[in-house]
């Protein structure tokens, strides 16, 4: 029996083509057991639920941090540690609707209070601990956030902003020295405070849930909001192209910080009742699989950036370590090279699946699947229920010629697609091709005669199967990661040495890209090694490590156009060694 069909047999999707032709969205309640009636509240789904379905003594959660030191929690443990969160948060006077952030690393605090938020039917604000002082600032002040969950390891950075985040009304530390608070801060050990009996939050579909922030090539980040309906979305995907069942151990390597660790590393495998597993430690091959080989894990979701680290590292290392318990590979963030598809079925007897979708799209949208033919390089194909299409980028019509390029797009109705960038509902509306000057975002997400635009550029092949082509814009896409260039140049211009600076990406053999810069200085300043480094981790400590120049280049002047704006594009043409296009409007001098 070939193995594309001995796959779709055992798979849980089954027949790709079926699944196309026979498509509801209510098939995710199937899957779910979710009747009519019941609370829809992505919370309660991954914990209580499970618990109600005889489940509660499942292993939820496997955590393991620096050193290895390891922690279970039973989906009860979930159920009633998530409860001693949301209680807490009520008692602290948290409305429904009101954004609490969560700012720690990936702790299981991490985990639990998520569901917790949710659960008293507050909005999740998962946020990077890598993030500078700046950052975070922005993020929070732009969503209003009442509350934050952080660490004592963290804390001091919330501090230095506190004064200048008006909404903010108390720091929350769950986990450190519980020792020296300031005004505005309180110690909680959920540990402590399990809570029983917790009367869950009626939310329903469009009830706001989580809220991620994105990167764009002007402007500060843009805050996505989803909501609790997303979880249909959410859920069948994690079924269907993850293939959990329900005796894997599952593991998703992404932080919840970036909507995989949310989408895929919390709502999706935990409202089906799987157990996941958790590494909070820094990367190494060998690290890695050792993880995989003690665990025992079965379905592994991770990046390219790692799987090109894993794969620099070689095959030798693979051999020392018992890897048989893996059934199930799959990759998002950046485009997989079909390289890096190759290597895995050679070294570990299963290629990993490329998967492509957005923090704005909440859940996958064009995937590999399992049992399906898989053509290394490509994205694969849309995920049933989704009509994807390519837009010739001229006249924004879709193109029908296969290998023709343009902008990926979807029509919108699909269950977690983002219901608002917050407070920019103009920026919300320029996403949807079609769309009137004065369409409200209700509208914009139900009208099937709208494209949203993606913003990254691909084909499509005469069998149907998308090809990934690059951004369509100055974003900067460093290890499955988006940066906006904006916020670093915006970062560089406010230190002391320098006057002026263009951020691009840079290509890189790990990362995909890396940032790269380009500075003028200020009188009395001269190009030296001491000011690269002082640069560097002036916007590492500002913004990020993701955000982090790894080349600076001095200049004496910057390409601009006549009305004084960098031309970014010319700088990453040279970069990478492309057309530089017209240059019409560029200054003479």
């Amino acid at each position: 029996m070939p193995a594309e069909l001995r796959g779709a047999i055992l798979s849980n999707i089954g027949s790709y083509e079926k699944r196309r032709e026979n498509f509801s969205w209510d098939i995710a309640k199937e899957v779910l057991g979710w009747k009519e009636g019941e609370v829809l509240n992505i919370g309660a789904m991954c914990s209580d639920r499970i618990c109600e379905q005889g489940k509660g003594d499942k292993k939820a959660l496997i955590w393991q941090g620096f050193g290895g030191k390891q922690k279970t929690y039973t989906f009860n443990d979930l159920r009633v540690l998530s409860s001693g969160y949301a209680k807490f948060l009520q008692d602290l006077g948290v409305k429904p609707g009101e954004r609490v952030c969560l700012f720690m690393d990936k702790i299981p605090e991490l985990y639990i209070s998520f569901l917790g938020v949710l659960k008293m039917g507050a909005v999740a604000q998962p946020l990077f601990s890598a993030f500078g002082d700046e950052s975070l600032e922005v993020r929070l002040f732009s969503a209003d956030t009442k509350v934050i969950l952080t660490t004592r390891k963290h804390v001091k950075k919330v501090r230095k902003i506190q004064d200048r985040l008006p909404a903010l009304e108390k720091i929350v530390i769950v986990e450190g020295n519980p020792n020296k608070l300031r005004d505005g801060e309180i110690f909680f050990n959920v540990e402590d405070a399990p809570v029983e009996d917790f009367e869950i939050y009626k939310s329903e579909t469009e009830t706001p849930s989580v809220l991620h922030y994105t990167s764009g090539t002007t402007g500060q980040p843009k805050g996505a909001q989803h909501v609790h309906g997303s979880v249909w979305g959410q859920a069948l995907t994690t079924s269907w192209v993850l293939d959990l069942k329900d005796d894997d151990i599952y593991w998703c390597t992404a932080d919840p910080g970036w909507v995989t660790g949310t989408s895929y590393g919390i709502i999706g495998p935990w409202s089906l009742g799987v157990t996941q597993c958790v590494l909070d430690s820094g990367f190494t091959s060998a690290a890695w699989y050792q993880f995989i080989q003690d665990n025992k894990v079965t379905v592994w979701y991770s990046a390219p950036t790692a799987i090109r680290s894993l794969m620099r590292d070689g095959e030798e290392l693979v051999k020392q370590y018992d890897l048989s318990s893996l059934r199930h590979l799959a990759s998002v963030g950046e485009p997989l090279n079909s390289e890096a598809v190759i290597w895995s079925e050679k070294v570990y007897g299963l290629p990993f699946l490329d998967t492509f979708w957005q923090t704005e799209t909440g859940a996958m949208m064009i995937t590999n699947f399992p049992g399906m033919k898989i053509k290394p390089g490509s994205m694969g194909k849309p995920f049933p229920g989704i009509e994807a299409g390519i837009l010739d980028l001229k006249t924004n019509e879709p193109v029908t010629e296969p290998g023709t390029v343009g902008l990926i797009a979807f029509r919108p109705g699909w269950p977690s697609m983002f219901r608002e960038y917050v407070k920019k509902p103009d920026i919300y509306r320029s996403k949807f091709v079609g769309a009137s000057e004065d369409a409200m975002p209700p509208e914009l997400r139900t009208d099937k005669s709208l494209w949203y635009v993606s913003g990254d550029r691909a084909s499509f092949d005469k069998d149907g199967y998308y090809w990934f082509v690059g951004r369509d814009d100055d974003v900067i896409n460093t290890g499955g990661h988006l940066v906006g260039p904006f916020e670093i140049e915006s970062a560089l211009v406010e230190h002391e040495a320098i006057a002026e600076a263009a951020a691009i990406g840079k290509p890189d053999e790990v990362n995909m890209e890396v940032v790269k810069v380009f500075v003028t200085l200020n009188p009395g300043y001269e190009p030296s090694d001491d000011l690269e480094l002082n640069i560097m981790n002036f916007i590492r400590k500002r913004l990020s490590p993701l955000a982090m120049p790894q080349e600076i280049e001095y200049t004496e002047k910057l390409p601009k156009t006549r009305s004084g704006k960098i031309l970014r594009r010319y700088l990453k043409a040279l970069e990478w060694g492309e057309e530089v296009g017209d240059l019409s409007t560029l200054e003479d001098d």
